[in-house]
């Protein structure tokens, strides 16, 4: 007999979900928990986009038992639609994370929103599985063109908006726009040349009438007093960059550190413009350098009010979409003048009082050299009748009164460090950390005293900072601080320097936080943790404590650290090498606060 026949199609299988649903539910775990929980959040996001959207993808290819049209269809659609959107984005979602973002985020996280929808929808019929299926992918592709990107956390946090939301900058602008403070003038242009000499008067006690100055214009009234906030406890004076040696410690100041009797209290705020500048503080002055619109500022407040006094303007703008748009100086204050250096390159002398121009330089220009990736961050620094400013790798120092070109270094690699000021075996020098290692050079004249070669492929962040016998630690640069930490001893021998390293340690790989010494260890940020090492060997005693990328104050009187988190929260922690223990923690500051 023979077998019956049958024109009848073989049954195809069920798509095989179950890979699927596990890497959707490893995916979700690993974005969504672990990248919450964990202090290496950028770690986890690696994982969870990258290799979890390659893993769905080589599920739906390769296992999913889909028709292959269905297969290779999706996956060109993908490629498509991704392409089609990168076309429209906006800037900033384009730029941040140095290009990568887009590429590194939207394909994975498109992978696994379409893995939720083929599970979702795979009871479906054939046709309405795969309308679910176009719809998600166009959908979730082109949400990308709906937002843009305030910048990124050190630990992978993404500031995300609506594309038509205005940002903080915008909004400042139009709640000041109608402010006798804030309408924009004429700014002078800077040139290369210094400027005449200024007439103004010596810096003075300010009148308690705020008022402003722009470019070397006189003083303008802005009304009436304001109402004063509560007295301000009297401050030592904070000249410029980490304060009177660079080396962020407070000295001769004690505070409350039960902050649960005795909480920290407001005495005012105020919003200004964005940057990556802190402050120089003489008197009841402050001063600091911020962004609003298409004009670099340099501002002066009132300390005990938060009232504008002044504000210096230069037409320029810098802008990156990591870390956002503003100048990333520190104000240096000096005999009654307050220097500047901006993003972009250009070098103000004001007058302290009220911000009248003595000169402006373009350094860009001078050294030629091109405005670095993060924008110029080097904080001015004064010796004798100079000022010298580190252009990325390139020292040049600067006359204080006519603001003539007086020398310049040779140029070295990467650097967004500042140059520092110290004195080894009796002589004065300037040292300054690059992407090679360690310079220092005679204020004077420029001339390279020493060189320490330490390369770890990256730019240079941080500052050097002193042993209490007067050896020096040095960092490389690169992300989560590249090779660590270094201790050197440098010595003048008969017409020559040397330079021996002692230890070199990874138990603290500060970035760009500068780290503090206190009674024999150094204090800072491996990676987000804080952590603490010995400076006799390099050992590390204790590590603990998230505040992401965050940065710090001593004050030795009462062994504290004075820590400002990256979220913007306050936290004292013992400054004592036995184990880790924060005494108190307090919000302070809403956003970033590299």
């Amino acid at each position: 007999m023979s077998v019956a026949q049958t024109d009848l199609p073989t049954p195809r299988k069920p798509l095989r979900l179950w890979p699927g649903v596990v890497l959707v539910m490893l995916q979700f775990l690993t974005l969504f928990v672990l990248s919450k929980a964990m202090p290496d959040q950028g770690l986890y996001w690696f994982f969870g986009t990258l290799i979890g959207g390659l893993g769905i993808v080589v599920w739906w290819v390769f296992f999913s038992r889909a028709p292959w049209s269905e297969r290779l269809g999706a996956i060109a659609l993908m490629i498509a639609a991704l392409f089609a959107t990168s076309r429209v984005i906006h800037v900033s979602v384009a730029n941040v994370g140095q290009g990568m973002l887009f590429g590194f985020y939207a394909a994975p996280l498109l992978a696994f929103v379409f893995a939720v929808a083929v599970v979702a929808s795979s009871r479906l019929g054939d046709g309405a599985r795969r309308a679910v299926m176009v719809a998600v992918i166009l959908l979730a592709s082109a949400g990308w063109a709906l937002v843009r990107i305030g910048g990124i956390s050190m630990t992978g946090g993404l500031d995300v908006a609506w594309r038509w939301s205005p940002t903080p900058e915008e909004r400042l602008l139009a709640q000041t726009k109608d402010d006798p403070a804030m309408v924009p003038p004429t700014p002078a242009t800077p040139s290369a040349e210094p400027a005449k000499e200024s007439t103004a008067a010596p810096a003075r006690e300010p009148a308690r009438e705020p008022i402003v100055g722009v470019a070397d214009k006189p003083a303008e009234k802005l009304g009436e007093p304001q109402p004063a906030a509560p007295a301000a406890k009297a401050m030592a004076e904070w000249p410029g960059f980490r304060g009177p040696h660079r080396d962020s410690i407070v000295r001769g100041l004690r505070i409350e550190t039960n902050w649960s009797a005795s909480p920290p209290v407001e005495l005012w705020r105020r919003a200004i413009g964005p940057g990556w500048s802190s402050f120089a503080v003489s008197g009841d002055l402050l001063y600091t350098q911020e962004q609003r619109g298409e004009e670099e500022i340099v501002a002066c407040y009132n300390l005990k009010t938060g009232q504008p006094v002044w504000m210096h303007r230069d037409a320029t703008r810098f802008w990156e979409a990591n870390a956002g748009p503003g100048p990333r100086g520190t104000p240096t204050l000096s005999n009654g003048r307050v220097y500047t250096f901006g993003a972009t390159g250009i070098l103000n002398a004001l007058e302290a009082a009220n911000g009248a121009v003595l000169w402006s330089r373009n350094l860009a220009a001078d050294a030629d050299v091109k405005v670095p990736y993060w924008g110029f961050a080097s904080s001015p620094l004064v010796v004798d009748d100079l000022v010298i400013v580190a252009a990325a790798g390139r020292l040049a120092a600067y006359d204080l009164a006519t603001g003539k070109p007086r020398w310049l270094g040779p140029a070295r690699s990467g650097s967004y460090g500042s140059p520092h000021l110290v004195t080894i075996d009796g002589v004065a020098q300037v040292l300054h950390l690059n992407g090679a290692g360690a310079i220092s050079v005679a204020p004077a004249n420029g001339a390279v005293l020493w060189e320490h070669k330490w390369e770890a492929g990256g730019a240079a962040m941080l500052q050097p900072a002193l042993t209490a016998d007067g050896d020096i630690l040095i960092t490389a640069g690169g992300m989560s601080g590249g090779e660590g930490m270094r201790r050197i001893a440098v010595t003048h021998e008969p017409g020559a320097w040397s330079v021996q390293e002692r230890w070199t340690s990874r138990g603290l790989k500060p970035y760009f936080n500068d780290f503090v010494v206190h009674r024999g260890h150094a204090y800072g940020f491996d990676g987000s943790i804080l952590a603490c090492i010995d400076l006799n060997d390099g050992q590390r005693k204790w590590k603990g404590g998230r505040y992401g990328n965050g940065q710090m104050v001593l004050l030795p009187d009462e062994d504290l650290l004075l820590v400002l988190s990256e979220d913007g929260e306050l936290a004292l922690v013992r400054a004592a090498p036995d184990q880790f223990t924060e005494l108190a923690r307090s919000p302070a500051i809403e956003g970033k606060t590299w």
